[in-house]
Order: C-alpha cells, then sequence, then structure tokens
C-alpha cells in the first residue's frame, strides 16, 4: 500500500514523498534517489515488487520535481543548490531511520538520483545503512567537467539560473539516441519498452526542460563525486552493487559505470560488485527484461541482510 507525506525542503517550498509498505512488518527499508526530469512515482511497479517480498520502501520527489513543486518551488530547479537537494534525501533517510532504527536500510540511486547517492555516501559515511545499489550511473573526463561548468554558468548570468534553457540540455543529453537504430522517438534511449517511453512522452512531469541552474548543479555534483579525496570519505566495508544497460549512453554504455566502480575500489571500498545488462537501456527498471533486474537487486540486497 502507497501512502503520501511531506516535509520541509532544506531549499524551497516542501517536499512530497511516498511509502511503500508490506502486508507485514517490514524486514528492511529500501530508499530510492529518482533521475532528472521524473518522480518518484513512477517506481511503483518496482516498489510492489519490493513490498510483496517484505520490504518497506520511501522516496521523496526532489525539489523541483513530481509534487516537489510548490510554494517558492520552480520546476527543474534546485533552490540552494545541489547539496541542499542531497540533504533533502538526505533529511528522509534520517527521518525513517529514526523512526525504524531496527531495520536495516538499503539507498537506491538511478541516474541523477545514483549521483545524489554517491555524493550522500560522500557527505554522509556514518548514515548507517546497510548497503547501497548504483543504477544508471556513469563517469565524465576529469577535463570535461570544469569546460561544461564554465559554459553553464556563462548561461546562468547572461539568462537567469531558473529559466529552462534547450540548447544547455540538448548539450548535455542530446547525443544519448545517437546509437540507438531506427529511433522511434527522441527518448528511445530510456529503454526497449516502447509503451514506457510514450507514458514518459505524454506525461507533464517528465522529460520537461530543466533550468540552467539544475545543469549547473548537476555539473558541480558530478565533479565532486569524482574527486578522490571525496571519495576517500566513504565508509569502506559498505556493499555497493552497481547495475546498468550495456546499451545506456548515460554510462558510456557500460564503461563510465566500470569506471565508477574502479574509483570506488581505489578509494578503498572492500565490497563492490558490477552487473551490466546487454542491450538494456537507461532505466533498466522500466526495461522488457525488468523482473530479472528486479530479482537481481533482491538477491543482492539479501546476501548484504545475512
Amino acid at each position: 500500500m502507497r501512502s503520501d507525506f511531506w516535509f520541509d525542503s532544506h531549499g524551497a517550498g516542501r517536499i512530497h514523498g511516498c511509502r511503500w509498505m508490506p502486508e507485514g512488518e517490514p524486514k528492511a527499508v529500501l530508499q530510492i534517489v529518482h533521475g532528472i526530469g521524473e518522480y518518484v512515482e513512477r517506481y511503483d511497479q518496482f516498489a510492489s515488487y519490493l513490498t510483496e517480498r517484505g520490504f518497506m520502501v520511501v522516496a521523496e520527489d526532489h525539489m523541483g520535481h513530481g509534487q516537489s513543486i510548490n510554494g517558492e518551488g520552480i520546476q527543474g530547479y534546485f533552490h540552494g543548490g545541489w547539496f541542499t537537494a542531497v540533504d533533502d534525501t538526505y533529511q528522509l533517510l534520517a527521518d525513517t531511520r529514526k523512526t525504524y532504527p531496527n531495520l536495516p536500510y538499503i539507498l537506491f540511486g538511478h541516474s541523477m538520483g545514483s549521483f545524489m547517492t554517491r555524493t550522500l555516501l560522500c557527505r554522509y559515511p556514518d548514515s548507517g545503512i546497510s548497503g547501497v545499489v548504483i543504477c544508471g550511473t556513469g563517469w565524465q573526463p576529469a577535463f570535461a567537467l570544469p569546460a561544461i561548468i564554465k559554459v553553464v554558468e556563462a548561461v546562468c548570468k547572461r539568462n537567469g539560473e531558473t529559466k529552462p534553457n534547450e540548447k544547455l540540455q540538448n548539450l548535455v543529453f542530446g547525443s544519448y539516441n545517437s546509437k540507438v537504430e531506427h529511433p522511434r522517438t527522441p527518448y528511445d534511449w530510456l529503454t526497449r519498452d516502447a509503451k514506457t517511453v510514450d507514458a514518459y512522452i505524454a506525461d507533464p512531469m517528465c522529460g520537461f526542460t530543466v533550468s540552467a541552474g539544475l545543469l549547473r548543479e548537476l555539473m558541480k555534483g558530478i565533479l565532486f563525486i569524482e574527486q578522490p579525496v571525496n571519495l576517500a570519505a566513504m565508509r569502506k566495508d559498505l556493499p555497493v552493487f552497481f547495475i546498468a544497460g550495456g546499451d545506456d549512453p548515460v554510462g558510456n554504455y557500460g564503461k563510465g559505470v566500470r569506471q565508477s566502480a574502479d574509483a570506488f575500489r581505489k578509494a578503498g571500498m572492500t565490497d563492490v560488485s558490477v552487473r551490466i545488462y546487454p542491450l538494456g537501456r537507461h532505466e533498466i527498471l522500466n526495461e522488457i527484461n525488468r523482473e530479472e533486474i528486479y530479482e537481481d537487486v533482491v538477491q543482492w540486497i539479501e546476501k548484504v541482510l545475512k
């Protein structure tokens, strides 16, 4: 059963959250950290699968996403910046752990949510979580990020950071369909499931043009999580499971995912595993073989909980 709740944002307005409860007593909590240009209810099928197996699931719409656009909220914008949005995610974690202090806690971050999750691991190594699944993540060349940030900052100063910017969005995401043979829509890179792609396109809370300010903060967040000094702060014995599609452009078709995992290992992380799903695109939780991914995630969590 899914229920809604709200809490004050560290940035602006109030944050909308969802909680999915199993029929009996939960055996663990899994917190979903969603991606850019989407919202938590898109994970309803995955959450239902988890609750049927005894897990409690929680998630929040990040600032500027889903129903977290209220008061001063602006669609596709992080009031206060990247770390403020990450602190909202951490607030949900801290509040849930306070309410359920004896339950093991798993983080699951997808896409932009994977970068937010990785930021959280660096900033809050003592959060008390039992494991983390990093889904649809990537790695950017060190030389590229500062240059991109300068371009985006110039646009923010010239046009305002809260305004949507189509050109910048195309700069960041425009090439993602390039390796899809005979693409039917601009969003075929998300999944091979045509119904999911069509639903995404039809949904006004998905795929919108985000602000220049959010793109700047996203790039700054990625820069933060790729610096060795920040990676070194992570809890070394935390179990980490990287999962991604082999045809996911965000992870450079698997290469960026493996680079990320290698960076974790170099930082001293002792329990890092990776699974790349051949032919899978960016949203592997919405892929045509989604139940295979669901089951792999559950099996990994069960091992962590033993």
